[in-house]
């Protein structure tokens, strides 16, 4: 499908609805409207457009930001960066012995100025699985967004938004045996971003960029096998 999938000719045509089979299917593992998936090129780019999206879309409302200790440094780094260059501020929660962020901690880091609640959902250094519907249903209670970097639970862990309460969550290809390059931000509908890349309207107009239709198809085909057999791997 060599077609730009945001032309009007039949190449793009085609192109377009490959694109749209593949973000139905991600759709259908998270349990999400297909509305609610945009693809990227990676893990880290989901990553920056989820705490950067919020963080300038509601930087009136307040400018505070809770994250944990041990996020990835597409996470972790971003945050540093708001903290540094922005003047946001970020609360970083420690975790006990196992790495686990306390959701207790998450609760009475909260003030009137916070937006933004970043926790990751299994750590990619010692496999450590976060508490993530707990705090978000702390999130939501407190009316705050929430993201989970859900890169390294992909294929091992259940990706259902709605049991994990989540706001925004990132995957990305190569985690489970998809390509290289390419990547999801889930966005809870309601959920307001700015987009971090101007140019077209590409993905509902939160990623302009001509999109990867071989990547999107090759990510979307990996994530259906790896749902598939996702007990079986888990165990092995």
């Amino acid at each position: 499908r060599y077609g730009n999938a945001s032309s009007l000719h039949s190449l793009g045509r085609e192109a377009r609805q490959a694109v749209d089979r593949a973000r139905a299917t991600v759709a259908g593992i998270l349990n999400c409207s297909p509305s609610e998936i945009v693809f990227t090129s990676c893990g880290t780019e989901s990553d920056n457009l989820a705490i950067r999206g919020v963080c300038w879309m509601h930087r009136r409302q307040g400018d505070h930001v809770i994250t944990s200790s041990v996020e990835h440094h597409a996470v972790s780094h971003t945050c540093e960066q708001m903290e540094r260059q922005f003047g946001f501020e970020v609360t970083y929660l420690p975790v006990d012995e196992y790495g686990l962020v306390d959701p207790a901690d998450v609760e009475r880091a909260i003030a009137d100025t916070t937006i933004l609640i970043s926790i990751m959902y299994a750590n990619n250094e010692v496999g450590t699985v976060e508490p993530i519907a707990e705090i978000g249903e702390i999130a939501r209670r407190h009316g705050i967004p929430f993201h989970t970097d859900a890169v390294q639970a992909a294929g091992a862990l259940s990706l259902d938004v709605q049991e994990l309460n989540v706001d925004l969550l990132t995957l990305s290809g190569h985690k489970f045996y998809g390509p290289k390059g390419v990547g999801v931000l889930y966005v809870r509908e309601g959920t307001e971003l700015l987009c971090s890349q101007t140019g077209g309207e590409h993905e509902w107009g939160l990623r302009s960029g001509t999109e990867n239709v071989a990547g999107i198809v090759g990510l979307a085909t990996a994530l259906k096998l790896a749902e598939e057999r996702r007990e079986e791997e888990s165990e092995r």
